[in-house]
């Protein structure tokens, strides 16, 4: 089914979803769902011990957590232009983002020898190198094989198929941390082999050329190109409302060390805390892709970022209650489920397709980048006053920059592609 599709026109994809009532999603959309969702239960075995075994395991205080997860969630923003570049360059999509699967694959046993925090931030920042260079081509691949009216859906789909493998890593690492001796050890080597069948199902089973031939009078890809791509008002407000609100979004890990203390979670239960923002993101996906592509992707996103503020309220002192944990992680999950693949499907309708994946990059190193400097500075505020002050202030913060995004409001594209009426 992939090898015919990979010799069809990019074009034909999208053609063949306007087909009937209901918009189909194109193979290479599933068959990129399934190296994601492999994929992801590799990381995920890995984020769900990582913050335990840092803090418990090697004794960093909150500041020297907070660094390495500023650099395990944002060094990719360092890299994604040049991933979004060289893959509109010739439309070698795929092979930048094997590239990058590889490379995020081969960090994974390194985690066995690195003891120290300098070895664990280079191999920390190698893996997250990994990610910036596939996470854009990966998704101008999707754009570009789905019609411009279902793309929150495509979006949607595959954000489901990845959220599937972020809810079957923290269960399997979970597992062997039960049945192992040497537990994280026993993760970071099952986390190593299930990457690299990732990485083979790529390989084999996602077309070659996805990118359309460059037309007369196109922009040729540079990196001057994707930067000038600024200049439109829409793609220039919709990236500054992302790094706006990236300045407020704590980490996850720190949402679940937050629960972990509210809660008194004992360290074994630890890794089962993603299950909960897993299961809700991958059941409220799909449907929000659709309601992004019906009543517009802009509301949802914004309306994602409600949900994470009302996450943090609950997480202040206050609140009890044993339905706590279940409704903080519905509200963390909810806000994945209506922000991740909303705002690259929103995105993409205002990037031309010969400058797609350098035009998704540019937004998400922005993002991306505003959440490594939130990472930073929460664990400071920790650190120095204490997760309760920490988390107000942030609390305080997202508000602010909601209410700026507010009045920014980016006009939504769900009507274009690349700029022109689809």
């Amino acid at each position: 089914m992939y090898v015919a599709d990979s010799r069809s026109t990019p074009a034909a994809p999208a053609a063949r979803l306007t087909t009937g009532r209901r918009s189909a999603v194109a193979p290479t959309v599933l068959a990129l769902g399934a190296v994601s969702l492999i994929t992801d239960v590799s990381s995920e075995m890995v984020t769900a011990v990582l913050p335990l075994y840092l803090v418990t395991g090697l004794g960093l205080s909150p500041l020297g957590f907070g660094l390495l997860d500023g650099v395990y969630n944002g060094f990719s923003a360092l890299v994604r232009l040049v991933g979004g570049h060289l893959a509109d360059r010739g439309g070698r999509h795929k092979s930048v983002a094997v590239l990058g699967y590889g490379l995020s694959a081969v960090c994974k046993p390194l985690l066995l020898v690195a003891g120290s925090l300098p070895v664990i931030g280079a191999v920390l920042a190698a893996d997250r190198t990994g990610k910036g260079l596939r996470t854009a081509p990966r998704d101008a691949m999707i754009s570009l094989a789905s019609a411009p009216e279902a793309r929150g859906r495509a979006f949607g789909v595959h954000r489901a198929m990845d959220t599937a493998g972020a809810l079957l890593g923290p269960l399997v690492a979970f597992l062997i941390l039960r049945q192992a001796v040497d537990g994280y050890d026993a993760v970071f080597t099952v986390s190593f082999c299930v990457a690299a069948v990732g990485v083979l199902v790529l390989v084999l089973f996602v077309p070659g050329r996805t990118a359309p031939e460059r037309a007369p009078g196109a922009p040729r890809a540079s990196l001057k190109a994707a930067l000038a791509l600024l200049g439109e008002r829409e793609v220039r407000r919709l990236a500054l409302c992302a790094l706006l609100l990236g300045l407020a979004t704590v980490s996850d890990s720190f949402v679940y060390l937050l629960l972990q203390r509210r809660l008194d979670v004992p360290d074994r239960w630890f890794a089962l805390l993603p299950l909960g923002t897993a299961a809700a993101f991958l059941l409220l996906a799909v449907p929000l892709g659709r309601l992004a592509d019906r009543v517009g992707r802009w509301q949802v996103f914004l309306g994602g970022h409600a949900a994470l503020l009302c996450a943090y309220a609950l997480l202040l002192p206050g609140w009890r209650g044993d339905a706590l944990p279940y409704v903080v992680l519905a509200l963390h999950g909810l806000f994945y489920a209506a922000t991740d693949g909303v705002l690259m499907a929103a995105a993409a309708g205002g990037v031309p397709a010969e400058l797609r994946s350098s035009g998704l990059a540019l937004i998400q190193t922005g993002q991306a980048s505003a959440r490594f400097v939130c990472s930073i500075a929460f664990g400071a505020a920790w650190t120095a006053w204490g997760d309760r002050t920490a988390l107000g202030t942030a609390a305080v913060a997202l508000a602010v920059c909601a209410a700026g995004a507010v009045l920014l409001r980016p006009a939504d594209a769900a009507e274009t592609d690349g700029g022109r009426p689809a």
